[in-house]
């Protein structure tokens, strides 16, 4: 009795990940995701992404350029509003990975991974902070997984709050307006209104290709380093 229970509950897990992966990696669970969630989902996924450990592996590029084709050919989510409500939830996202960092300190760096929490993710974004500065917080905001732990490396190497928080309302604002309003202005095209799909399908399929070239170009800027 124990036994089915057990395996059907496994049954329950792996169907309630498999509709969260299609939620966040196919074109209609997008879709689905932004029409229902709208703009509170929105801004939950920004700031999970940008603030929380476990939030480095949502598609937030790909999430805002769909946010906008779809603002732009449905008119929701308000674009204006969209932007501004993001743009806020980024900002505070960071600041929260930055006290994360500050609060944990070099703790973090002797954590072991686990499902949740990749000690290479945390590595890589050190080594792009070692090498671009306080410029990481802006520079990393368009570069996935190294987005959601830069600021939290920041806060480990105890960079000035005032100095960090001019780099992350500038790269917040910069990321969500650039990303959304690309996707926004494509939108308006008809070809594109009519292969709405389909475009999206290739935002995906780009993403997917993207993070794992992003990756492989940070760790040959940090081998140098290590030698």
């Amino acid at each position: 009795m124990f036994r089915a229970l057990h395996e059907h509950s496994l049954e329950i897990d792996l169907e309630t990940i498999r509709d969260f992966l299609h939620l966040l990696f196919s074109v209609e669970g997008l879709k689905e995701l932004i029409q229902w969630g709208g703009l509170v989902g929105l801004i939950g996924i920004i700031f999970a992404e940008t603030g929380l450990l476990i939030g480095f592996f949502l598609p937030g590029d790909t999430l805002l350029l769909t946010a906008g084709l779809l603002s732009a050919a449905t008119g929701e989510p308000p674009l204006v509003l969209m932007l501004v409500c993001l743009s806020i939830a980024a900002i505070v996202g960071d600041s929260t990975g930055y006290a994360i960092g500050r609060k944990t300190g070099p703790a973090l760096y002797s954590r072991p991974s686990s499902r949740f929490f990749k000690q290479e993710h945390l590595q890589r974004a050190r080594a792009f902070y070692e090498k671009w500065g306080g410029i990481t917080i802006v520079l990393a905001r368009f570069v996935p997984v190294v987005r959601t732990f830069a600021p939290m490396v920041a806060g480990i190497a105890g960079m000035n709050y005032r100095r960090f928080v001019t780099y992350n309302v500038v790269g917040g604002i910069g990321w969500i307006v650039s990303v959304t309003l690309v996707g926004y202005f494509f939108g308006q095209i008809p070809f594109v209104q009519k292969h709405l799909e389909k475009i999206i399908f290739g935002a995906i399929a780009a993403h997917a290709v993207l993070v794992p070239l992003v990756l492989a170009a940070m760790k040959r800027f940090r081998a140098p380093r290590a030698r």
